[in-house]
């Protein structure tokens, strides 16, 4: 019988009532991100919109792809597969995706909601659990972007993973190891899930240490059966665990995106670490100025990471010395910890110090710890549960209004990374990003802004003042363009794409001789590029150097026969040199190719060659 049965609101504290209910205020929240674009040069483009192998849906070469690839940075081969479905079966626009994140978050808060309410029997402390988990603010990163599929997805394998590992675990007596056991069949299908989790996220490696909180509380196995038979029932997940971290280690780490401890020193990583925790907590209790994404790691005072460390040190003691009178504080906060290990950045992946989709699985444990340690504090103290009910809806509102308007910052690159700059101040990562997206959306001092704040924070970044060049060069800038670009060239001195750029902007000038010299200098480092022949070919044309422009411009075109334009350039060389019929034979084979061409058209009516 259940505890609650005597409650007056039994019909809504039926499960299937308040499954519902999750999904009702899971759509409420979310709902609006079903006209939301995609997050343009932000990971979208690899995972959807931009990847052929996703747009052109299940195919055998795709689904090769998919098992092999190590592009995002990831091995995740059933993330590819989802998101190829959404492709062929809805196209290529962003709602698909989109929808698809909302219906699997919806699904993890209803398979939390079972869980718990199978660990504990408690259906209205089991459905508050759940709907804090659905409507909390920090989440919104995970499901309103649709790169952060694998998020919601290996949630998803995760909680089926408890599910059939529970359904198991409760029928083990004794040292009978559990896959020997009668209900075998739940715990080959908690590996098998397992093993599906780790495909769609290999921040899952956790999920055995997991299975061993769980296994102290709620299911209590370890008051019936010895720590070493527990262990052993592990063994399993552990060698998937092994194998994806090696695979995710390689491909992470072949990509460049683990930086060098000469960037990160160990010191710095542990005391992030540690400051990166009490972060996480905080924006778990008071989800305020959640960005995407969130300065790089930096040096923090010594008092904060003092500060950091005592309170990681209290809990953790806290949680030891509770373990017996309140167990679900042991496991919610080494859950919380525990799965936090993969991310806390003492391997670090790029330069961010943290991001809100690392907390979507660990933040369970933070909800164990204070839906049911309220539930005690309720209980001993007999408060009325008008006065509960009335603060359970006043933290529901307020969790709901906050998920709801940070989801707002999701609609597109612009109100993301403004909302980045608005709550973090000094954010590299957001001036970069907006910088890019103003480029290229046409608005260039806008982006030349952002591209100098980003190069005010981080000044040893080359790339930064590069693409200020850049913006300089689009706006016809020229003198402003040239100077950065040989600001850049004194730290990346053999670059060929800035050495061509500069080329570029110098022939602007009429500085002749020395966009000659830029253009011979990328030949040198890059043999077979194409711009830099037509480029150094035209102020050949320009100096009056008509043998030696059609010497470059032929050289192009070894490299790539049929370009219309280059056989043009090559044909006024050629004409500028007395050879009327190379010329027109130059001009016909551009028309000949692009028979819409104006400018060849012109060129041969003037040789009186009718085209």
């Amino acid at each position: 019988m259940n505890r609650e049965s005597t409650s007056p609101f039994r019909l809504l504290s039926h499960p299937a009532a308040i499954c519902l209910l999750l999904a009702l205020a899971t759509l409420a929240i979310y709902w609006p991100v079903k006209n939301y674009g995609f997050i343009v040069n932000y990971d979208d483009d690899d995972y959807f919109f931009n990847n052929p192998h996703i747009l052109g849906g299940f195919t055998w070469a795709n689904v090769q792809w998919a098992f092999t690839s190590g592009e995002a940075l990831n091995w995740h081969p059933l993330t590819w597969f989802s998101l190829m479905l959404d492709a062929q079966l809805f196209g290529k626009g962003a709602e698909a995706p989109h929808v698809t994140n909302v219906l699997f978050h919806a699904g993890n808060s209803i398979l939390l909601f079972i869980l718990f309410l199978r660990w504990t029997s408690w259906s209205w402390c089991s459905a508050a659990a759940a709907l804090l988990f659905a409507i909390h603010p920090a989440h919104v990163e995970s499901v309103a972007w649709i790169s952060e599929r694998k998020d919601v997805l290996s949630g998803f394998f995760a909680l089926l993973t408890l599910l059939c590992y529970t359904r198991a675990a409760e029928h083990c007596r004794g040292d009978t190891p559990i896959f020997t056991h009668r209900p075998a069949l739940f715990y080959w299908l908690s590996l098998f899930f397992f093993a599906g989790g780790l495909m769609s996220k290999p921040m899952l490696v956790t999920l055995p240490f997991i299975l061993l909180l769980v296994d102290f509380w709620p299911l209590q196995r370890f008051n019936s059966t010895s720590f070493m038979r527990l262990l052993l029932e592990k063994v399993p997940f552990l060698l998937l665990c092994a194998a994806q971290s090696v695979v995710t280690f390689f491909v992470q780490r072949q990509g460049g995106a683990m930086p060098p401890l000469s960037r990160f020193p160990l010191g710095m990583r542990i005391e992030n670490a540690f400051i990166s925790y009490a972060r996480y907590l905080a924006k778990t209790f008071w989800p305020v100025n959640l960005a995407s994404p969130y300065p790089s790691m930096h040096y923090w005072p010594a008092i904060w990471v003092v500060l950091a460390i005592a309170l990681f040190v209290a809990l953790c003691f806290a949680a030891v010395v509770l373990r017996n009178k309140f167990p679900c504080a042991f496991t919610g906060w080494f859950w919380f910890v525990g799965m936090l290990i993969p991310v806390i950045g003492l391997v670090q992946v790029g330069a961010q110090a943290m991001a809100d989709r690392y907390l979507y699985l660990p933040i369970i444990g933070i909800l164990l710890i204070v839906v049911w340690g309220l539930k005690e504090v309720c209980v001993r103290y007999k408060l009325p549960p008008p006065v509960i009910f009335a603060c359970a809806i006043l933290v529901f509102s307020v969790s709901a209004l906050r998920a709801r308007n940070q989801v707002a910052t999701w609609q597109n690159n612009e109100t993301l990374f403004r909302h980045a700059l608005a709550v973090t101040g000094d954010n590299y990562f957001a001036n970069l990003d907006l910088a890019q997206w103003y480029g290229r959306t046409g608005r260039t001092d806008e982006s030349l802004h952002y591209y100098y704040e980003a190069a005010r924070i981080s000044p040893g970044d080359p790339a930064d003042l590069y693409n200020a060049a850049n913006a300089f060069a689009k706006l016809g800038r020229w003198d402003e363009a040239i100077d950065i670009y040989h600001r850049v060239l004194q730290v990346t001195p053999n670059d060929p794409d800035i050495l061509n750029n500069l080329g570029f902007a110098l022939a602007q000038k009429h500085e002749l001789p020395e966009a000659a010299a830029c253009f011979e200098s990328v030949l040198k480092l890059k043999p077979n590029s194409v711009e830099a022949y037509n480029n150094l070919a035209t102020i050949y044309f320009m100096q009056g150097r008509y043998q030696e422009a059609a010497q470059q411009y032929a050289a192009a075109l070894q490299l790539t026969p049929n370009d219309p334009p280059i056989l043009i350039n090559l044909g006024d060389a050629d004409l500028r040199l007395g050879q009327t019929n190379a010329a027109a034979q130059d001009y016909e084979q551009a028309l000949h190719l692009q028979p819409n061409n104006p400018l060849a058209r012109v060129r041969l009516q003037a040789l009186g060659i009718r085209p």
